[in-house]
């Protein structure tokens, strides 16, 4: 039997954060437990609604949030509040695969306008790989809002 797999990042601000990875990705904010949302409506004005009337306390409202590939494909992503800071280079990081059947220059300059997208979302970027054939075909190296270091490939 096979396993499905969550991701789950560290943050200090886990709502932020998952905004970012939303337009990253396209993901979707998944609606609270036990809510319908209408058709159009906010999923994340709808966890508004479901805290306030379960009495959750306002420091406790950006403890968590979450993202789901809409088509049901790809992995969970939830997002937790954590105290400390992200002191070291991860040891795992997300290849977001956006020009994967390109090369060459074709695939270097649909990375490049990709991680401009992503610098105006509050990304940083860290650094280009030029392809080395045959075992490498470029990438860019990013960071998200928080620091957390992801390819473009």
């Amino acid at each position: 039997m096979s396993a499905t797999i969550q991701i789950t990042v560290d943050s200090h601000d886990p709502r932020t954060l998952s905004l970012f990875w939303k337009e990253v990705l396209g993901y979707v904010h998944p609606g609270p437990p036990g809510v319908d949302l209408a058709e159009g409506e906010d999923p994340l004005t709808a966890w508004d609604s479901f805290l306030e009337l379960h009495d959750v306390p306002q420091e406790q409202r950006n403890s968590a949030s979450a993202l789901e590939d809409p088509d049901g494909i790809g992995p969970h992503l939830y997002f937790q509040q954590v105290p400390e800071d992200k002191v070291a280079k991860n040891r795992m990081h997300l290849d977001v695969r956006t020009a994967s059947e390109l090369r060459g220059d074709e695939r270097m300059a649909a990375l490049e306008e990709r991680s401009d997208q992503l610098i105006a979302l509050g990304a940083t970027r860290l650094a280009r790989h030029e392809p080395e054939p045959p075992t490498s075909i470029g990438f860019i190296v990013m960071a998200d809002p928080e620091g957390n270091e992801f390819c473009l490939d």
